[in-house]
């Protein structure tokens, strides 16, 4: 096994272990914008790992160019996309769950 599998090997396990780290995230959180902020955060940087290791893996070429433009797609419309969804859910009136609405439940 050569170093730059090994590296890549490495990107990939890290953008699972953050995919892991969003989910539970997910699963833990009280209201629906802190999970929405969990998913969020983690989605796109997990998928920077997951494809950064697959470009590694699969060298210069056609499909590392492909790698690329599917990150530069996910990079700017992952955040884009949970804050619509959090807009959407405020306008539509969920509103959030704060400490003092919570100690009195």
């Amino acid at each position: 096994m050569g170093l730059i599998e090994i590296i890549s090997w490495f990107f990939i396990s890290a953008g699972a272990l953050l995919g892991i780290t969003g989910g539970i995230g997910i699963h833990r959180c009280p209201d629906f914008y802190s999970r929405v902020h969990a998913a969020g955060i983690t989605d796109t940087l997990c998928a920077a790992l997951f494809l950064l290791g697959l470009s590694m893996q699969t060298g210069i070429s056609i499909a590392s160019v492909k790698l690329l433009l599917i990150f530069i797609f996910l990079f700017f419309s992952s955040p884009t996309a949970t804050h619509a969804l959090a807009n959407a859910a405020l306008l539509g009136g969920l509103k959030p769950v704060l400490e003092e609405t919570r100690s009195e439940d």
